[in-house]
């Protein structure tokens, strides 16, 4: 499943997600590296 996460101010990354940390980051992976940050809220309709 992509995801997309916030890493920094305003740098975005979408990979494959990893896995879920306990502080409510999120990992995804983007061709063979790991990236960790916040995920990206869905915008309300």
């Amino acid at each position: 499943m992509l995801r997309t996460i916030t890493v920094g101010s305003c740098v975005s990354v979408q990979g494959t997600f990893e896995m879920q940390h306990d502080d409510g980051r999120v990992s995804v992976r983007v061709d063979g590296r790991l990236f960790v940050g916040r995920p990206v809220t869905r915008k309300a309709d």
